[in-house]
């Protein structure tokens, strides 16, 4: 499991908050200090908070949840596109549609829209239209892709929502609590930190604080995945041996009967047979004379 280290903290810039003058007093337990005008983060709590928010989405992701990336900034554009697709996850990047989230069936629709117009471009039907026709659909793919292509196969309330400057993206963070979706955030020191979940105290300006954070929140989901996946594995493995164990066991095949053996056969025994009283008298009488 990697962390973000103090380190590669200070070396992109993450302790680097706004003016002083533009600051949020709610910010004031994570801000270390001032100076020349701009507030210092204090990084002890960052790693800290860090390291719940990380855990808190692995987790989540180990249960089977998704999670939507959120940064419409320039600077955080690229890199949670980027991202988020290799995690496996969802991502908005660009203007949020009110209702992305809160009316989510009428953005489905316009989901479905997108995932047409793509098939028709992709097979060649799109040729059956006039031309005028087609550059208007490619307009119109052009622009729901940029719109809803990072979410396109989402299919209802993400698990968790992970935000690049809460300030920017009130309306998202707004839809996530009505729906009781977590939000996960990079919280500047100009940041309401009540309205996320689990704050990280930082930088969500330096494009290279952004991918810092990105790619860490990103790694923490293919933890996730991969505990999920190594669980399901060994519940499959007890599964099968429990209806190894409960399936009937099929009885031993008897052994043939050994043949029997024949009798030997006994000789006849003469029955004798006794003397006439006649014949024994006449003998007696012969006897005698």
């Amino acid at each position: 499991m990697a962390y973000v280290t103090m380190k590669q903290m200070l070396e992109t810039g993450v302790h680097f908050g706004h003016q002083t003058r533009r600051w949020n007093p709610k910010m004031r337990p994570y801000i270390f200090g001032a100076r020349n005008g701009i507030h210092i983060m204090d990084l002890q709590q960052t790693v800290k908070l860090f390291r719940k928010a990380h855990d808190f989405i692995s987790d989540a992701v180990a249960k089977g949840g998704k999670v939507l990336f959120i940064g419409t900034k320039r600077q955080a554009q690229e890199s949670i596109a980027a991202e988020a697709t290799r995690a496996g996850m969802f991502h908005v990047t660009h203007r949020w549609m009110g209702g992305t989230l809160t009316n989510f069936q009428t953005i489905k629709g316009r989901i479905e829209r997108l995932k047409n117009l793509e098939e028709m471009f992709g097979d060649g039907t799109i040729k059956r239209f006039p031309k005028k026709e087609i550059v208007m659909m490619g307009r119109e793919v052009k622009k729901l892709t940029l719109a809803l292509g990072g979410i396109k196969d989402l299919n209802g309330a993400p698990a968790v929502a992970f935000v690049i400057d809460p300030k920017r993206e009130h309306i998202a963070i707004l839809e996530c609590r009505k729906l009781g979706i977590p939000v996960v955030a990079v919280v500047d020191s100009n940041c309401d930190p009540d309205m996320v979940d689990y704050i990280i105290p930082g930088n969500d300006d330096a494009i290279r604080a952004i991918k810092l954070f990105a790619a860490h929140m990103a790694d923490a989901c293919l933890e996730g995945a991969a505990r999920r996946k190594e669980d399901n594995e060994i519940e499959a493995e007890k599964t099968k041996a429990t209806e190894k164990a409960a399936a009937p066991k099929k009885a031993a095949p008897k052994k043939p009967a050994a043949p029997k053996k024949e009798a030997a056969p006994v000789a006849p025994v003469e029955a004798k047979v006794e003397e006439a009283p006649a014949a024994k008298a006449e003998e007696a009488a012969k006897e005698a004379k």
